[in-house]
């Protein structure tokens, strides 16, 4: 057990490792050597550095002190290590990255830099989060509030980088052009951070409609380990009662999930729709911010 968990912890920070260097590169080989910039507390350290010259990687060990601390409070010691971790590598990263001008990849085209900036940086951030991380800055924000809300991280980065890319407006050389160029890779970061955080966890929800429905019902609960609700239907053209199947699965399991039940009715009708959210056993438990609200009470 206690190999295990030291593997576990190895891989953790091998991940995070990964996953820092990729966004530091999004950063010091696409973003910043093309005068472009996003949203994040990078982002706002790489106005900062436009405006004032002080590079990333002093300005970001600085501002990510404050949101440190939160962090603790709220999220617990080991994010506290982890964290603290990260954005030591990364802030190392951010001063010995621009030292190697062979990794600057200049490109006339702004709108592909951004969204090459953007893929990157939502890959490396997504590595660090899945293995209990942050690279400091809003995603502390992000993760604090997804803790205790159903709130997705892409959702909270992009309420803050809206204020923050705004401050591109106050820096002397750029402008609205520059803030259009922000914002797209400020989308494309935001969706591609949740599907990084979130694609494994997708799911659909199955309708299957069949005369063979209790076979395949057993069939999918003995066999495919899914469990299964039969829901009363009727036919409306032929009148004839009879019952429809829902359900709901992992995205990765649907392919498994229809094949299983083409190999008992060819026939049968399914339809499949994706799930936003589900909540309950062997899915994602319910963040409703009540322990917060109780334990307010208590002190009260």
């Amino acid at each position: 057990m206690k190999s295990s968990k030291i593997l576990t912890v190895l891989w953790d920070y091998f991940l995070m490792t990964v996953g820092s260097v990729i966004f530091c590169m999004a950063w010091t080989s696409f973003v910043i050597p093309n005068g472009l910039a996003s949203g994040g507390l990078t982002g706002l350290c790489t106005i900062f550095q436009y405006g004032t010259g002080i590079p990333v990687g002093l300005t970001y060990p600085i501002l990510n002190v404050a949101l440190l601390i939160l962090g603790f409070i709220t999220l617990g010691k080991g994010f506290g290590v982890k964290t603290i971790y990260v954005i030591a590598l990364t802030s190392v990263l951010f001063e010995v990255l621009p030292m190697f001008p062979q990794l600057h990849v200049l490109m006339d085209e702004k709108l592909l830099v951004a969204l090459v900036g953007a893929t990157m940086e939502s890959v490396g951030l997504g590595l660090v989060l899945l293995r209990g991380g942050s690279s400091g800055g809003t995603d502390i924000i992000a993760m604090m509030i997804n803790k205790y809300w159903p709130v997705s991280p892409g959702r909270v980065y992009l309420i803050t980088d809206l204020v923050i890319i705004s401050c591109l407006l106050f820096v002397p050389g750029k402008g609205l052009v520059d803030m259009i160029y922000a914002y797209v890779m400020m989308l494309g970061f935001s969706f591609g951070v949740d599907f990084v955080l979130l694609g494994n966890k997708s799911s659909v929800q199955i309708l299957v409609f069949s005369s063979k429905y209790e076979e395949i019902a057993n069939h999918i609960i003995h066999e495919v380990h899914r469990g299964v609700t039969a829901l009363q239907s009727v036919g409306w053209y032929s009148q004839k009662e009879s019952k429809v199947l829902l359900i709901v699965a992992r995205k990765q399991q649907m392919n498994e999930v229809v094949n299983e039940i083409k190999t008992i009715d060819k026939q049968a009708f399914i339809s499949v729709s994706t799930a936003m959210s589900v909540f309950g056993e062997g899915f994602e438990e319910v963040k409703t911010g009540l322990k917060i609200k109780k334990a307010n009470k208590k002190e009260d």
